[in-house]
């Protein structure tokens, strides 16, 4: 088993050392998703480049800072770029926000994606509350960092995501007039997009939406005890007639008009979190 700790020592001595505060509320913004940052009163930016054995984030739409904000009040650090496992790095280095989140003290942690709306009721531009994860294809993996779970640690997943951020969340669309699917969310490896085929299998086993990052990270942080809530941007449609070709640029646009909705929304929550 690999041991985190180790191996990102000098990243978390780095991180411990110039952090401002101890966070409230971790954020991850997910591909297109960089402006909420800049709405955010920071107080320091970290580049991922300069921070020990930190790899880089290679994907447009992923700018590699970390910023150390105030919002509502609110210490918050913002992780605005991620790693994910199709750019070819090993599982480890794309669960670093959590890990880092968790060495800071804070227990609360926030994942936002760009995914592609796989139920039929979905739009793009919608946006879908996190309720469940699936990731079949990644346990072997995670089982050599976090180890064979004990009985406890497989409970913890019993409230992942957190029921009480959950309704939060929902508290503060309905307020905001913004509206908010609920459903789950199925990872894949990638790197290339899912065929029909595959988007036809994840619909019949539950999928609402489908996207490569996001999952291994809530594993790690929920391990971690930390309180997680999830939230992706529905930024296509699957292709579930093979008749289009979703790009990464489809992608970007599309956060493009999510980031006001996702900005909005998450200001409110963190409004009214309050412990």
């Amino acid at each position: 088993m690999i041991d985190l700790n180790f191996k990102y020592q000098d990243a978390i001595s780095h991180f411990k050392k110039e952090s401002p505060f101890t966070p409230d509320i971790a954020i991850i913004l997910g591909s297109g998703l960089g402006d909420f940052a800049d709405s955010t009163k920071k107080i320091k930016t970290l580049l991922t480049s300069e921070i020990p054995t930190y790899p880089a984030a290679t994907v447009k739409g992923h700018q590699g800072l970390i910023h150390f904000s105030k919002v509502e009040n609110k210490n918050i650090i913002i992780f605005q770029g991620r790693l994910h496992f199709y750019e070819g790095y090993n599982l480890s280095d794309c669960l670093l926000p959590s890990l880092i989140t968790k060495k800071l003290g804070c227990n609360k942690i926030i994942f936002t994606n760009a995914a592609g709306g796989i139920n039929s009721n979905f739009t793009p531009g919608d946006l879908m509350l996190i309720d469940s994860f699936n990731a079949l294809n990644i346990k072997k993996e995670l089982t050599g960092l976090i180890g064979i779970a004990s009985l406890d640690a497989k409970n913890n997943f019993h409230n992942c995501p957190s029921e009480k951020l959950n309704i939060i969340l929902k508290e503060s669309a309905v307020e905001l007039g913004i509206k908010l699917n609920s459903g789950t969310y199925w990872y894949t490896k990638g790197p290339s997009y899912e065929t029909p085929a595959e988007i036809e299998m994840i619909r019949r086993f539950g999928g609402d939406a489908v996207g490569m990052s996001t999952v291994p990270e809530v594993i790690v942080a929920r391990h971690g005890n930390m309180n997680v809530l999830g939230l992706s941007g529905i930024s296509n449609k699957a292709n579930l007639n093979g008749d289009s070709v979703t790009t990464h640029e489809e992608v970007l646009q599309a956060g493009r008009i999510l980031s006001p909705k996702i900005e909005k929304l998450i200001e409110k929550f963190i409004k009214y979190n309050n412990n």
